[in-house]
């Protein structure tokens, strides 16, 4: 893990010391999301009711077992509000919302190690890093009770390929597991449909929000950046706390 000599302190701190150094080259621009489909999923719905009717049954995995045990000694006998960022990559963005919660415990759980290992980090930070599958976690959590104030879900894989829809996150078994865990819900992607799509979702499970534009804000994470410097248009979904 990387440390950051300067240790910043607040949000606009982090923003300039992490996008700093990481700016990508010319050749590392990306292009734009494409796919086969180009409207609403046709079997969304079906396919969220299903979920929503079946228990979610895949056995979690050792290593977020392990990872379970090292939040749940982090945690202790905290009531501090609980924000998760899930697919957080390098922790970035991790490190900024935690700046944005000063109050709060942020946890940012990935599934890759190596990219929890370039993480740059500060002291004294109200914010853990864990390598665990998100839906592992959020079965974990709601077991043992935790709920959260907000959940961040930050340019996950939008899987475009219409076949892949169970592979979305509002696809995917583990889909009402989100729902439970509850808190103020904001999902950023460079692909206009998917966060439609999963605004779609998050309507027929009750959870209503918005979709919009995102201009004028620093980049949460290396991706936002890349894709913000890539000229891609950047899109939020947002649905306040049930």
């Amino acid at each position: 893990m990387k440390r950051y000599d300067g240790n910043p302190r607040d949000e606009h701190q982090w923003n300039e010391a992490l996008i700093c150094m990481t700016q990508p080259h010319q050749s590392e621009f990306s292009r734009p999301v494409t796919s086969n489909q180009a409207g609403i999923h046709p079997r969304l719905a079906q396919n969220l009711q299903r979920h929503l009717n079946t228990e979610f049954q895949r056995p979690v995995a050792p290593h977020s077992k392990a990872a379970y045990q090292e939040l749940a000694t982090a945690l202790g006998d905290s009531q501090r509000p609980i924000v998760l960022d899930s697919f957080c990559g390098t922790g970035m963005s991790t490190a900024i919302l935690a700046a944005r919660h000063p109050d709060h415990f942020v946890i940012g759980i990935d599934q890759s190690a190596h990219r929890l290992g370039k993480h740059i980090s500060a002291s004294d930070s109200n914010y853990l890093l864990l390598r665990a599958n998100a839906e592992d976690l959020w079965q974990l959590l709601l077991q043992n009770g935790h709920l959260l104030a907000h959940h961040y879900l930050l340019y996950p894989n939008p899987w475009p390929k219409s076949k892949h829809l169970q592979r979305r996150v509002h696809g995917h078994g583990s889909f009402p597991a989100l729902l439970a865990l509850g808190g103020e819900i904001e999902v950023r992607s460079n692909w206009q449909l998917y966060l439609e799509e999963f605004g779609v979702a998050m309507f027929l499970a009750g959870r209503p929000g918005t979709v919009a534009q995102i201009s004028g804000e620093p980049s949460l994470t290396l991706f936002e950046e890349k894709y913000r410097l890539s000229g891609h248009s950047l899109w939020r979904f947002h649905s306040p706390p049930p």
